[in-house]
């Protein structure tokens, strides 16, 4: 497996790429990382999910992004962001245990973020021949919304959805897209005891895109905000099933 950097889009990336050279991509697997993370923190998932998936390998390129903002100005050194959030805010509902409802929140940048992300989606496809069956998007916290975002809006669907411990924003807007989305297979992990995006609104997510018509797999987990083994067995699992369609 070889990891390298490149610019996809307009957003750098790290690639872990598992295919010989002169020999065609089946699958790539984008995943985008969280709030306050650097554009690397998803890229230990690669090996995981190939050692969990060994037919993965020889057939798969994983694209890790690096959201687009710095967040070093406001004293996180290395963070990225795929918009800026109200920490002060999202601080002091965590301190008082406050329920965070943002369902009918369009964060500022959202626009920005979908457009930077949808710009690589079209490059993977074009650079390396792909349709969208061969595509699947995914992410964690942030990262998961703006994927949630950019798969509903893609002209033809992605092959799969990954989302890891997300949220519903946007609901009437989201509702739409994906009454009319058409064929897409979710997953969706949560921790019960997930103190920076509830549980609850974790249900709500997968209510609104279950009575959508969509397909949705659904794993909660009694943990915080993180990405449990069990959901990386999962998502290994999909992504097998994808690949060997």
């Amino acid at each position: 497996m070889q990891a390298y950097e490149r610019t996809l889009g307009r957003l750098q990336c790290v690639v872990l790429d598992t295919v010989p050279d002169g020999q065609p991509v089946e699958l790539a697997v984008v995943l985008c990382h969280g709030f306050g993370a650097s554009g690397t923190d998803l890229v230990g998932l690669g090996p995981e999910l190939c050692q969990r998936a060994p037919e993965l390998i020889g057939r798969t390129r994983l694209i890790f992004p690096a959201a687009p903002l710095s967040l070093d100005e406001v004293g996180m050194p290395g963070g990225r962001a795929w918009w800026h959030l109200d920490l002060e805010a999202l601080n002091n509902a965590m301190e008082h245990g406050e329920f965070r409802d943002q369902r009918e929140s369009t964060p500022d940048g959202l626009d920005e973020a979908r457009e930077l992300l949808t710009e690589l989606v079209e490059a993977v496809g074009t650079e390396w021949q792909l349709g969208p069956d061969s595509l699947v998007l995914g992410g964690f916290s942030q990262g998961s919304m703006i994927a949630t975002d950019v798969a509903l809006r893609l002209p033809e669907p992605p092959a799969a959805l990954c989302i890891w411990s997300g949220t519903l924003l946007c609901e009437a807007d989201w509702r739409a897209q994906a009454e009319s989305r058409g064929a897409l297979r979710i997953f969706q992990s949560h921790g019960r005891t997930d103190p920076i995006l509830p549980y609850a609104a974790a249900e709500w997510l997968r209510d609104l895109l279950t009575e959508s018509g969509l397909e949705v797999e659904f794993l909660e987990f009694p943990g915080v905000h993180t990405i449990p083994a069990e959901a990386v067995e999962r998502t290994a699992a999909i992504l097998q099933e994808v690949v060997n369609r």
